[in-house]
């Protein structure tokens, strides 16, 4: 008898502890399949400030998944059409003809701002280190044109005499992207702004021919991430990127001329100054390839950084479920109201970017309200 009580007593026991553990690793498997995974693709120019987001927003959002990858803004626009990732991220608008291809999937596409920042100028030059060089316009334009050939160039040395007698005779490399690139079409369109030599014998774009190359001068990196490498293996090399990456490299940039005449570099109050010296003309959301991307280059301004711009999401308004479920449209929706309000405060903003105003920052969530559940 006392055996038996003993047996019933354990097998007592036992059932708790199967029941709980059966439950615990049912829990368990319910909650990795009903964390949701977000896709996003693209652009490199707002590298820092996505991961950023996704690292914050994540703390609180446990319930969601987000998955980042680069690739430049052509990669992120035809990723984006093929259905390959939820969100597209492109710096320069889209142009027509890909808008005309999203079109066609059925569904309409919607393209709006999320972050400013500025497209820098960085160099290798070991005499000189981490010191300001001042680039005007025209030497700015002819350096990438290949007319500038050495760094101690009389027309460089006249705008920076701190550093002149330590400009060595070295000729200069130019870094570029090598990939279909919105860096690049931001710096190619404000070269175009201010030189016509460039704008008639380069022009600008995504992709664009590189004199430097022709003339056994030039080296491709891929991503900006690519060019910073490529800028510090290389000594005398010049290269654009985005600020944050200089920041982040601890790299030293440029102060160029701006349209008044005054040499500025780019921090937090002289991209602002830029932004707010141009009036805002975003189009509607739905008709993105109507942006202009110039509107933020070149702005007028004693204290305004030359090269400005936005960098855009891209979304579906996701008729009849075509390209989201229900699930995964509230959870984007979620995620890009947070982006474009607690997402511009100071304490979720990477170091090189600037939150937008408040009335580009509500473009944005008009077109996020748009998206179907």
């Amino acid at each position: 008898m006392k055996k038996l009580l003993a047996l019933i007593l354990g097998f007592c026991l036992i059932i708790p502890i199967i029941s709980m553990t059966g439950c615990t690793g049912g829990e368990s498997n319910k909650e990795e399949e009903t964390k949701i995974i977000i896709r996003t693709t693209g652009a490199t120019f707002p590298q820092y400030q996505i991961q950023k987001w996704i690292n914050d927003y994540q703390k609180t959002h446990a319930n969601v998944k987000i998955e980042y990858e680069g690739g430049g803004s052509g990669y992120g626009q035809q990723a984006f059409l093929k259905g390959l990732t939820d969100i597209g991220r492109t710096d320069p608008p889209v142009k027509e003809k890909m808008w005309n291809s999203f079109l066609k999937t059925g569904d309409q596409p919607l393209q709006f701002p999320e972050i400013v920042g500025a497209v820098v100028i960085t160099y290798n030059i070991p005499e000189i280190g981490n010191k300001t060089l001042k680039l005007s316009r025209d030497v700015l334009a002819d350096i990438f044109l290949g007319k500038i050939e050495y760094w101690d160039d009389e027309r460089i040395k006249e705008i920076n005499p701190e550093v002149a007698d330590k400009l060595p005779h070295k000729k200069i490399i130019v870094v570029h992207r090598s990939d279909a690139s919105g860096t690049t079409a931001i710096f190619t369109t404000y070269l175009s702004l201010i030189s016509k030599d460039w704008a008639e014998k380069v022009g600008a774009g995504k992709v664009v021919d590189w004199p430097a190359d022709k003339m056994g001068r030039g080296v491709a990196g891929k991503g900006n991430s690519g060019v910073v490498a490529t800028l510090k293996s290389t000594p005398y090399s010049i290269a654009y990127t985005e600020l944050s990456y200089a920041i982040e490299e601890k790299l030293p940039v440029a102060a160029l001329e701006n349209k008044n005449g005054k040499f500025v570099t780019p921090n937090d109050g002289s991209i602002k100054a830029a932004v707010s010296a141009l009036k805002e003309n975003i189009p509607s959301p739905r008709e993105g390839y109507t942006e202009d991307l110039e509107q933020l280059l070149n702005a007028p301004g004693d204290n305004s950084y030359p090269i400005v711009a936005f960098t855009h999401l891209l979304v579906w308004e996701n008729k009849n479920n075509k390209h989201y479920s229900s699930e995964k449209a509230k959870a984007i929706k979620e995620f890009l109201t947070w982006i474009l309000t607690e997402g511009q405060k100071p304490e979720h903003l990477a170091p090189g970017y600037v939150g937008l105003p408040e009335d580009v920052a509500k473009i944005g969530l008009d077109a996020v309200n748009m998206i179907k559940e």
